[in-house]
């Protein structure tokens, strides 16, 4: 009994409440004035790349030589192998056997040329036998039957000055020549960017939910403070370690240029979080501390104590919150929403300390630390209906 480890029980500790001072807080008197409308995306614009068909006789013809100082390149039977074409183009190996030649002709020439433009426009390919290894992102994947259409129109029509057959006397040999080729995929590479539009299907449909939507909210009479900018008449902070919160809910609540703000309850407000993936590699959701509205931005607020911030989930829930306000601020104003941008902030105990001591306002200091969006930054980030 001296250590703790037994105990007796009574009467009056049967009538004790194992509640505690647990109380259930709802809206106060006016709380529209502190809502916060949180903006789902239901549906994206889709933005469609697309060609008009280049005019043949708009396109410039090669001069550079005569098709007849052409065909004196050719060269016959087994000389006729071109290495700086196979290295730079890319358009397989071209055997002579006599005079057959061991490739399937024009069509297989027809491809391999589509292919080539599509993937990298007139840009240099790379030594190898891959096509465009180095480019991230193929210039056109779609609609490449268009092209090779447009080609074949240009090679018959327009390429040499005046009509062109292919198929006659083997003539389509002439393509593979590396001016030739060259011409082909610079004149084209102008044209398909020229000629490229980039019509929007459709439109963005945006949904808001709001903080409203739970009416009250449970929590310890002891573990809470009395807040007047806020749609709840209190708000909790952690029993154990919530010293950083509950010091930023008395600066908000005092500061003035703060117009409302809100500590979120992960349980309650559960349509209030954001989708990252963990550094295990699994998905998980992550809901912010705060939500405070300035006159300039909203801010979801994240309070770290100091040896947390370089956390390797924490800096992954930076980026996934970071894209997520990134991409709402983005959006167009629907529902007479006041156009306010989101911010981020992941704000540190030291630094929040510093600030505070000084006088600043919150807002600055809101301001100050909000996260700024990289350009390589990763866009995991979305909010979790």
């Amino acid at each position: 009994m001296a250590a703790g480890l037994a105990g007796t029980t009574s009467e009056e500790i049967d009538s004790t409440s194992s509640a505690g001072d647990l109380i259930s807080v709802g809206l106060r008197e006016g709380y529209e004035a502190f809502d916060f409308a949180i903006p789902f995306i239901f549906h994206e614009a889709e933005e469609r790349l697309e060609h008009d068909a280049p005019s043949p006789a708009s396109l410039l013809p090669f001069t550079a030589m005569p098709r007849d100082e052409l065909k004196t390149m050719l060269g016959k039977g087994d000389v006729f192998v071109s290495q700086d074409l196979q290295t730079s183009t890319l358009f397989g190996d071209y055997r002579v056997d006599g005079a057959v030649m061991n490739v399937t002709g024009y069509n297989d020439f027809l491809t391999r040329l589509t292919r080539r433009i599509g993937q990298a426009l007139s840009q240099p390919l790379p030594k190898g036998n891959k096509i465009a290894a180095h480019l991230a992102n193929p210039y056109l994947q779609v609609n490449t039957a268009e092209l090779a259409g447009w080609l074949e129109d240009y090679i018959r029509e327009r390429l040499f000055g005046a009509d062109f057959e292919p198929l006659a006397d083997e003539n389509w040999r002439l393509l593979l020549l590396q001016p030739v080729l060259d011409h082909i995929t610079r004149v084209f590479a102008v044209a398909l960017i020229e000629s490229e539009a980039r019509p929007i299907l459709g439109e963005t449909e945006v949904r808001y939910r709001y903080l409203s939507e739970v009416a009250k909210l449970p929590m310890r009479e002891t573990s809470s403070l009395p807040v007047r900018k806020c749609i709840y008449e209190r708000l909790p902070f952690p029993v154990r370690n919530g010293g950083l919160e509950r010091v930023f809910i008395e600066w908000a609540q005092a500061d003035s240029d703060v117009e409302a703000f809100c500590k979120i309850s992960e349980t309650r407000h559960d349509f209030v979080r954001l989708r990252y993936v963990k550094e295990d590699g699994l998905p998980a959701f992550y809901s912010p501390d705060f939500l405070v509205r300035t006159v300039d931005a909203v801010y979801l607020v994240e309070t770290k104590a100091q040896e947390q911030l370089n956390n390797p989930n924490v800096q992954r829930k930076l980026k996934a919150a970071t894209a997520w306000c990134e991409r709402i601020s983005g959006l167009p104003i629907q529902d007479g929403q006041v156009e306010r941008p989101w911010h981020y902030v992941l704000l540190g105990e030291r630094l929040f300390a510093e600030w505070r001591e000084k006088g600043a306002r919150l807002p600055a200091l809101l301001n100050f630390a909000r996260v700024r969006p990289l350009a390589v930054a990763s866009a995991q980030g979305r909010l979790e209906l």
